[in-house]
């Protein structure tokens, strides 16, 4: 075991009705944090009262954006278990975008060990209501405070807990997407494979004209071409076609999503035929024109799964309208059996759930 320092708080917090409160809106009683210096590593872990940060304002993370995340979520468990979902998964991507920020890596049994014993210790935090969990935030930023380019020689890495209601308030609904052909988001060899603030920078702007069109998000096209899909901005985004589940391949611009990951190996399991590979526009368009696009939807961290209602395409002047605007059998399904997992309605046949403690 390793040694992680623990400081208690003075009194601890008054729990919010998590219903009536935003996303990410309220932090728990206590974060982790811990700190890289070249020469000697990532040290003193330690979990401490949640708190402000102290940050030079030649801090090279604020000038350059030298960052990661992950996000993952902590939920009751039957039994009355306290569980995090896929949490080693996480943490393994947390290195894989350090190593493309140029960003030491971490210890990920430590960062494991001390993210368990985190939520175990505010497990009181984690609400019992229907869809509801307590959301895991690690990130690392750079640390010097210098203003030259370059590769910090310093870091910080914390993880802070934030109690958040069900994603769908009025229940379980279809969104509409604006396929974005104007503005790109990621190209193969950039920052597309990491979770790094810059590639939600990169979306705000679209995002927002989609939203002035009236669509709920962004899906993005490869910045080439302009005529193969990559992913939503908060989500990878997933088709059925012809009675099989495509989705764009992991090809360096697109995120390796934990929960696009559960979703195929789960429809594997089910029995459906399972693609990976480059889907463009002009197939979509005419598999919806044939009646084959049988379904679209995302999957990510925050909603699980989000059922496609309409997928519009201006350049190609055309709406999809999928099953009439309504959630289609398979997404209702996918969501269903994997809201089960988090849990513990539906047995967890893959190792997907970690226990960080009991009530």
């Amino acid at each position: 075991m390793t040694d992680i320092r623990f400081v208690m708080v003075d009194k601890l917090k008054e729990k919010p009705d998590v219903s009536k409160i935003g996303f990410g809106t309220h932090f728990t009683d206590y974060m982790f944090e811990m700190d890289y210096d070249e020469g000697k590593g990532w040290h003193d872990p330690r979990i401490i009262p949640y708190q402000d940060i102290k940050v030079s304002p030649a801090n090279t993370t604020l000038h350059y954006g030298q960052a990661i995340f992950e996000g993952c979520k902590a939920y009751r468990y039957k039994g009355g278990k306290a569980v995090v979902f896929r949490a080693k998964d996480h943490i393994a991507r947390l290195n894989r975008s350090a190593k493309i920020l140029d960003i030491p890596p971490v210890d990920e049994k430590l960062v494991y060990e001390a993210l368990m014993k985190l939520i175990d210790i505010e497990k009181e935090w984690i609400p019992a209501g229907k869809g509801q969990s307590l959301y895991i935030r690690p990130f690392i930023f750079a640390d010097d405070p210098y203003l030259g380019v370059s590769v910090s020689s310093s870091y910080k890495l914390l993880i802070i807990l934030s109690p958040v209601a069900a994603y769908y308030a009025h229940g379980f609904a279809p969104v509409k997407i604006m396929v974005e052909d104007t503005y790109v988001r990621a190209v193969r060899g950039g920052l597309g494979a990491a979770k790094t603030p810059a590639n939600y920078a990169a979306s705000l702007h679209a995002g927002l004209l989609a939203h002035q069109k009236g669509y709920d998000q962004t899906l993005w096209l490869d910045g080439v071409e302009r005529k193969y899909i990559g992913e939503v901005g908060s989500m990878n985004i997933l088709f059925k076609i012809d009675n099989k589940v495509v989705t764009p391949e992991l090809d360096g611009t697109i995120l390796d999503g934990i929960t696009r990951r559960t979703v195929l190996q789960v429809a594997k399991s089910w029995g459906y035929e399972v693609e990976e590979r480059r889907i463009s526009t002009d197939e979509l368009i005419d598999a919806y024109k044939a009646g084959k696009l049988e379904e679209v939807f995302g999957s990510g961290t925050a909603a699980v799964i989000s059922p496609v209602g309409e997928l519009g395409y201006d350049h190609a002047d055309i709406k999809m309208v999928l099953n009439g605007g309504a959630i289609g059998p398979f997404a209702q399904k996918m969501y269903d059996y994997i809201d089960g997992l988090h849990t513990g309605e539906v047995e967890d046949t893959f190792g997907f759930i970690d226990v960080a403690g009991t009530y």
